[in-house]
């Protein structure tokens, strides 16, 4: 009844008529409804949603890189994309409405200040930004191209998988479009809904002969950012557009790199292993405190930084390391069988080799546990090939079984995002049930 009451309550006040639906017998009736409804009110009731479904954690202030500033994420990206424009004079800017300053304001005040040569709009044609990118490193310029949703890169699929992949290969390394790198806005952002929310990071991570960065605060953009932008490959660097203000910190103020293809332990635990990337980092974080506050449990938090190629060392012993190490401890510690070999590490014995003193450090072999979490949906998220990658290569340390916290095989929603994104709620009830396995 009170539902009723509200509708013929709004149609009555609204400047919109519908035929037959409101009129002023209705709005008496709504006014009687509302009467006998105690819950009711005319005073409409907004319904308060969260900002966030995570807790912001900035990374320490950097002092190897010079002065700092205070940045948010799209600021940081601004000043990657300045120091690029300022050093290299090849580079150009180039997307929808980028010499306006982007929907996001990536690069606002940039056309002002390096002119319409180097920063200009492009057509509503992802296709053609990437194919002009294509052809622009080609020819040996710095390109740096913009698709302003990452929901919108698959027109410019074709082109990035069949031609920017593969020109160096098909040529025999005489050509290449190494010099393009591709942004876009990526992930949840609150009320994105089917085409403004997704992460299609695992897209292109089957795809060799490209790299793909997601960043997890401003400091690791512009670093990031700045090293695709130098890589000699092309790169697609998708940007947490819910971070583009939500995250600030102090950015140094110079041009810095960030080593990719490399995973940044940001809190080292020996029970659990949490990988994630991008804005999720921020909810394993939050979620490794409640582990540690409710459980006792000690979580290590794994950001992977880059997808493709990603850092298996961090996360798991590649083969090649695996093999020489078992050899090498075979020798010098005289085991006389793999499941002795298998027992030491297990029981934290560790194994050291005869150079230096180089330990061998493998975050899973240590914890046993691993859960991985992303929004995208689960099946065939890149959470499927860590995963796998794990159980090839660390099966026999494992306690429990490997666990996904990711999205649902669903399009991204509107008004039900709070419950299709991984939350640190579902993170933490994975934890219980692996610690309890």
């Amino acid at each position: 009844m009170a539902a009723v009451a509200r509708f013929f309550s709004r149609g009555a006040n609204s400047k919109l008529s519908i035929t037959g639906v409101v009129t002023g017998a209705h709005s008496s009736f709504a006014a009687s409804l509302l009467k006998l409804s105690p819950s009711c009110s005319f005073r409409s009731k907004t319904q308060r949603r969260n900002a966030a479904h995570f807790i912001y954690q900035p990374d320490p202030v950097p002092a190897q890189y010079g002065p700092t500033q205070k940045m948010n994420l799209f600021q940081s990206v601004t000043s990657a994309l300045d120091n690029t424009l300022a050093n290299d004079p090849t580079a150009v800017i180039f997307g929808e409405d980028v010499a306006f300053g982007g929907v996001f304001r990536c690069t606002v005040g940039l056309r002002d200040k390096y002119g319409k040569d180097r920063v200009f709009n492009t057509p509503l044609c992802e296709q053609g930004i990437v194919g002009f990118g294509i052809g622009v490193a080609v020819a040996g310029a710095t390109a740096i191209a913009e698709i302003q949703f990452a929901d919108y890169i698959f027109p410019a699929f074709d082109q990035i998988v069949n031609e920017a992949a593969k020109y160096r290969y098909r040529s025999g390394n005489m050509f290449d479009c190494g010099n393009l790198t591709i942004r876009a806005p990526w992930g949840c952002v609150g009320h994105g809904s089917l085409y403004h929310s997704q992460s299609p990071e695992a897209f292109f991570a089957h795809c060799p002969g490209i790299k793909i960065v997601i960043p997890r605060g401003p400091v690791q953009a512009k670093g990031l950012l700045l090293s695709c932008i130098a890589d000699k490959n092309p790169c697609i660097f998708f940007e947490p557009k819910i971070l583009y203000r939500a995250a600030v910190e102090q950015v140094p103020v110079e041009p810095y790199t960030v080593p990719l293809s490399q995973a940044e332990i940001l809190q080292e635990g020996s029970d659990v292993t949490l990988v994630a990337w991008g804005t999720q980092i921020h909810v394993m974080r939050e979620v490794a405190n409640m582990a540690q506050d409710k459980l006792g449990v000690s979580c290590e938090v794994v950001d992977l930084q880059t997808i493709l190629p990603w850092d298996i060392e961090t996360v798991c012993k590649h083969e090649e390391t695996f093999l020489w190490t078992l050899w090498l401890s075979l020798v010098l510690h005289k085991q006389d069988s793999f499941h002795s070999w298998n027992f030491k590490v297990k029981m934290g014995d560790g194994l050291v080799c005869g150079f230096e003193g180089t330990e061998i450090y493998d975050s899973v072999v240590k914890t046993g546990r691993l859960l991985i979490s992303h929004e995208a949906p689960v099946t065939g998220g890149f959470a499927a090939e860590i995963s796998s990658t794990v159980q090839e290569e660390c099966f026999l340390n494992l306690e429990a079984p490997i666990t996904r916290v990711c999205g649902y095989d669903t399009p991204f929603p509107h008004i039900f995002e709070p419950f299709y994104i991984p939350d640190k709620w579902k993170c933490f009830d994975a934890i219980k049930r692996m610690i309890n396995y």
